[in-house]
């Protein structure tokens, strides 16, 4: 009886601590343990460097409505705004071809080419200031200048533009339905903002926002090497932001006179022929990358038509790199997701 007992006290022991152990085992459900992300430092970095696009480009100065678009996209698109009515906005800024001609230096009315390569209207409005030197401070003040512009428009002056588009019954008619509560609302100024205003509708996300909002799978990996071989190469120094550039100044040819590698006819002086410094010579406003592989040919000049190349150009001029061609591949490969067209809505 007595070696019964233990023999029962022994069974419980094992039984218990076979309850015990199966209870503090993992048990296996089937699936695998999430791998980690090999991108989880790129999302974090990108997020720091970067920001997606908004859906509009507001100015408080310059309210956005139905009306005063409508205007403006007519203006955009009007040939009556050059001497002979042969030019419009479009002409250099064609939406069809995402907000350029793909010309080094654009025609104007007369045929003169003009002395810079004409950059894209698209998302133009986010940019800090207009034109290659900077000197106009936004989208509204930029649209006056190349209609009056001798090699370009050539309108003679403001009033001239005035007198023209108060001899057409539409324009009276949508100039008071745009700037409503004025007794005289066709005049430059309202011009001007109305085109401005269409101007910051020109918005072209792309799946590189929808990865900055989180949606890391829009990227596929070699778009995100891409991205990270931008990243590592110093690229962002000056290609960041919102529309990856169009905020700051630089000098073209930090380490390397830039035509020297662009093969330039002409040595733009760039800023310096606003400003008269000597420290602005061969300064240029970054330009923005959003659309970059469309909107050849590259630089203030049209010099370069091939992206690669470009590529190759802007490392060695400005951080003094010599990229390999499987770097500057994988850049290129990145700067493709850039790409994103505007609504058809805003095309003639």
């Amino acid at each position: 009886m007595k070696k019964l007992s233990i023999v029962f006290i022994l069974l419980a022991g094992v039984i218990i601590y076979s309850c015990a152990g199966r209870g503090s085992e993992k048990k296996f459900t089937g699936k695998k343990p999430p791998k980690k992300d090999p991108y989880a430092a790129l999302y974090s970095q990108a997020e720091k460097m970067f920001q997606a696009l908004p859906d509009e480009m507001p100015a408080d100065f310059n309210p956005i409505t139905l009306e005063k678009v409508a205007l403006g996209k007519k203006l955009y698109f009007d040939n009556k705004l050059s001497k002979d009515n042969t030019q419009s906005c479009n002409s250099c800024h064609n939406l069809n071809t995402f907000g350029v001609d793909n010309l080094s230096f654009s025609p104007g009315n007369n045929g003169g080419l003009g002395g810079r390569n004409s950059p894209t209207t698209l998302n133009a409005a986010l940019h800090m200031a207009q034109f290659w030197d900077g000197r106009e401070p936004h989208v509204e003040a930029q649209a006056g200048g190349p209609i009056l512009n001798p090699v370009e428009m050539e309108m003679p002056s403001e009033q001239s533009v005035i007198e023209r588009l108060k001899a057409i019954p539409e324009y009276v008619e949508m100039f008071a339905a745009a700037c409503p509560g004025e007794s005289n609302p066709i005049t430059y100024k309202n011009l001007r903002f109305a085109i401005g205003a269409f101007e910051r509708k020109l918005v072209t996300p792309t799946r590189f926002d929808e990865f900055l909002k989180g949606k890391t799978d829009k990227l596929t990996d070699a778009e995100k090497k891409g991205l990270q071989t931008f990243l590592d190469a110093g690229c962002a120094t000056c290609h960041a932001g919102v529309t990856l550039g169009g905020d700051q100044y630089q000098k073209f040819g930090v380490h390397v006179d830039y035509w020297t590698l662009t093969k330039s006819e002409k040595k733009d002086e760039g800023r310096y022929e606003v400003t008269k410094d000597e420290a602005d010579k061969y300064v240029f406003k970054v330009p923005s990358l959003r659309n970059v592989e469309k909107t050849y040919p590259y630089f203030h000049d049209g010099s370069v038509q091939d992206l690669k190349e470009a590529v190759r150009i802007m490392a060695k001029a400005q951080l003094n790199k010599d990229l390999t061609e499987a770097e500057i591949n994988s850049i290129v490969t990145f700067l493709k997701t850039l790409t994103g067209d505007v609504a058809e809505e805003y095309k003639k």
